[in-house]
């Protein structure tokens, strides 16, 4: 997951004590971070189990079972499973308080037949998927267990989600289902916790991903020369993509992640294909850029079909959506931006504000205060199979941090 930096001079505003007198005592606030910061180790014990359960794209059914007795163990009530897969499991809140979801991601980049066993060395991790999202399924668990050790209610409803789809090809599809089936009921506010480290994405990068195929009928490549040619088609498409500018601000970008075709060295192919990644901060950018590659990818197959006059061949584009995940941007006085700074101040730390591509992207895109947390700890290597966690010697705050902002939110007006 890239994030860009959002510059510190926003955040000068933030010191918003005010809203600390709307959460529980501070007795009782601090018994809960201290219960965090005990059971440290289940936390950790909780992160290497559910890793060490095969969770591939379109497969996590295992992991989410697993994750959805722990979310039983924790005192959760309701806990269920959604038409989609996302595990969902609630404390209820008194009185008309709002109701904030609580999430991290289930899934992996990982294909199935991974070897996803961890290892340990001191307080290091190393294994695939054990930051992301493993911290932050064990990050939101340690959360709902610390709630467990207070009586006091909440005037919100906390609704914890492990949610599926939010890697790659998924497209969002869990949280996109939270949205449009209301299967964890009406959202006020949207907390995903992914990754590791002490950042808070606040903007939602989008992106549009296409594969692109050129197709004609092939042939010898000495014996039927003269005819367009779907991988010299598809080279003139990549150049013109390349020759595209950009803003700088809001960054938009692309990039030609994978180049597929042909059948041998001595043949005119039949299908030349690219998988394409159009990414941007601002969805007027993303949407003009789009809108110049696919003007891209027409030009080019005119080219090549006029490169030979005489031939009768066809020449065709067919254009493929892998993806599309919505841009967005919040203000950064909004009170969960707000609520999240306070409360990394409370635990000593001050977390950049960034943008990046997460399931806060759907919340955000559709007007609904959302955040992207990091887990606590550091970690690195993600997405490889050589990823890896360490939690050093205060690992817990990453779940610390998200008890305080929940139990802000919870006692604010519903957005």
């Amino acid at each position: 997951m890239y994030r860009r930096i959002i510059p510190a001079a926003t955040l000068l505003f933030l010191l918003v004590p005010s809203l600390w007198g709307q959460q529980p005592t501070n007795s009782t606030t601090n018994d809960i971070l201290e219960h965090i910061r005990a059971t440290n180790q289940m936390t950790l014990d909780h992160q290497v189990a559910l890793c060490q359960i095969p969770s591939p794209p379109f497969g996590e059914a295992k992991r989410g079972a697993a994750f959805a007795t722990l979310l039983a163990d924790a005192g959760l009530h309701n806990v269920r499973v959604d038409a989609v897969g996302n595990v969902i499991g609630e404390r209820p809140g008194q009185g008309a308080g709002p109701r904030v979801v609580l999430s991290a991601h289930l899934d992996t980049v990982f294909p199935e037949g991974t070897d996803v066993s961890v290892t340990q060395s001191g307080t290091r991790f190393e294994g695939p998927g054990i930051g992301d999202d493993c911290r932050g399924l064990a990050v939101i668990l340690a959360v709902a267990r610390g709630l467990q050790k207070t009586s006091d209610p909440t005037t919100g409803t906390l609704v914890v989600v492990g949610t599926v789809g939010e890697e790659g090809a998924g497209n969002l599809r869990g949280v996109r289902h939270l949205f449009d089936s209301l299967s964890a009921g009406p959202i006020d506010y949207f907390i995903s916790v992914d990754g590791t480290g002490i950042e808070a994405t606040i903007s939602a990068v989008g992106s549009h991903r296409y594969r692109v195929t050129y197709h004609g009928p092939g042939g010898h490549s000495f014996g039927a020369f003269g005819m367009p040619n779907p991988v010299h088609a598809l080279g003139r498409s990549i150049a013109l993509l390349a020759e595209i500018r950009t803003p700088a601000s809001p960054k938009t970008t692309f990039s030609v992640g994978r180049v597929m075709g042909g059948t041998s060295v001595n043949s005119i192919a039949m299908d030349a294909s690219m998988d394409v990644d159009l990414r941007s901060e601002s969805q007027d950018a993303l949407d003009r850029l789009d809108a110049d590659f696919q003007a891209a990818l027409l030009q080019a197959r005119d080219a090549e079909r006029a490169r030979w006059p005489t031939s009768t061949v066809a020449l065709d584009v067919r254009v493929e959506t892998i993806g599309k995940r919505p841009a967005g941007n919040q203000p950064t006085t909004s009170p969960i931006v707000q609520a999240a700074v306070t409360s990394a101040k409370r635990l000593g730390f001050t977390p950049s504000l960034t943008a990046a591509s997460t399931d806060a992207n759907i919340a955000i895109s559709r007007g609904v205060p959302a955040i992207t947390i990091d887990g606590g700890g550091s970690g690195g290597g993600s997405h490889s199979v050589g990823e890896w966690y360490d939690d050093g010697t205060n690992g817990y705050r990453g779940p610390q941090w998200a008890v305080l902002l929940v139990l802000t939110l919870l006692h604010l007006s519903p957005s």
